[in-house]
């Protein structure tokens, strides 16, 4: 008996060029294996367009536009599922009586839609989203953003309060987001499915020692930027260690931080390729974060291709991987964990327990096999 699928999607899945679509796309391609056959529906803005690649994976591709700001934001709803409000979807996902799963709380309107009572659905929750929406408000100096961002934060708590008591499985990225939906929400029906990484990504990590730490992400986000003008100023600031600190559009902010010591350099809009070797030449991957809600890609992206990885708790919280990295909790001892290991040699034995650990944290058709048991069984 054939197995359709019906997949929203909170954006279109490829090209798979930041964190946010990994898990989008390489879940489509596990479960296709498993012999599912796909529909898929993606919301289209900003500047990602529809992609014949994605009919490699899916019987049928949908596309639909997002609501106004201004519409949604008059509804109630968090902005980011009332913009996803779409009566097409709707119609269209009302044609047959396959399973549905919602990739993102965004995506999850349908859940209020009494149309779809007794349809069988499952929700994929990426992030517990109110906190994600806090921290995004804490570190915006933008006024006007900020109001936003703290509305869209009140609006997240309620709905997700609301969400997490429906009948509705819930799969959680982390165990830190199941924990937390579980003690504050009370939710009865969420488990962790780890993410869905590519196929061909394996431990490609090299022995030996590099002569820089390297920090890297998307610097446009406010977050990002906070965390490389911390490392330049309070931990790297006055010492001999290399640091290099690579990603998408870096801010002026951040090149004058840079210019006041030798060691530093910022990096602008590296390529895909460009970015896989620092990440491998590079002898710490050092990665502090100020949220620790859903998974950190690029955390994972260091732990398969690079060497040492320094976090703070919030990276590694909950995402099965917290073993495999070195700690600190201030800048002081984020200087002296650096001092400590650009004198030690990255050995075969180090990369050998990476590779257990991750074997036995993510696995893609074993994962996708628990998904096509919980929708079609």
């Amino acid at each position: 008996m054939e197995k359709h699928l019906h997949i929203i999607s909170l954006t279109i899945p490829f090209p798979v060029d930041y964190g946010g679509v990994y898990d989008l796309f390489y879940k489509l391609i596990a479960l296709q294996k498993e012999g599912v056959q796909i529909h898929l529906h993606c919301f289209e803005y900003g500047d990602r367009k529809p992609q014949e690649e994605l009919l490699k994976y899916c019987v049928s591709v949908n596309y639909y536009p997002r609501t106004s700001a201004i519409s949604s934001l008059l509804s109630g709803l968090p902005h980011i599922v009332a913009s996803r409000k779409n009566e097409q979807l709707i119609n269209n996902l009302l044609q047959n009586d396959y399973p549905i799963m919602m990739d993102g709380l965004q995506c999850s309107y349908i859940l209020q839609d009494k149309r779809f009572l007794g349809r069988k659905m499952m929700l994929r929750l990426y992030n517990v989203e109110h906190e994600y929406y806090k921290d995004l408000a804490q570190n915006t100096k933008l006024f006007f953003k900020k109001l936003y961002l703290k509305r869209e934060e009140r609006l997240l708590y309620k709905y997700e309060q609301k969400i997490a008591q429906t009948a509705t499985p819930i799969l959680a990225v982390t165990q830190k987001d199941t924990a937390t939906y579980q003690s504050l929400f009370n939710a009865k029906n969420i488990q962790y499915v780890p993410i869905f990484l590519p196929d061909n990504w394996s431990v490609n990590s090299a022995k030996g020692k590099g002569n820089y730490s390297l920090y890297q992400g998307d610097l446009s986000i406010a977050s990002n930027e906070k965390a490389a003008l911390w490392l330049i100023e309070e931990v790297f600031a006055g010492t001999r260690n290399k640091l290099i600190i690579a990603g998408k559009n870096p801010s002026p902010d951040l090149y004058i931080a840079a210019k006041k010591g030798l060691n530093i350099l910022v990096i602008q809009n590296p390529s895909e390729e460009q970015m896989q070797d620092f990440i491998k030449q590079a002898h710490i991957n050092i990665l502090p974060s100020y949220s620790n809600t859903g998974i950190k890609l690029k955390l994972l992206n260091a732990l398969y291709n690079g060497r040492f990885c320094l976090v703070n708790n919030l990276t590694t919280e909950g995402s099965g991987t917290e073993q495999l990295c070195h700690y600190f909790e201030d800048s002081i001892s984020c200087k002296q964990k650096i001092s400590e290991l650009m004198e030690t040699e990255f050995t075969q034995a180090v990369i050998d327990h990476r590779k257990q650990v991750l074997l036995n944290t993510i696995n893609n058709q074993e994962d996708a096999k628990k998904l096509v048991a919980a929708l079609f069984d």
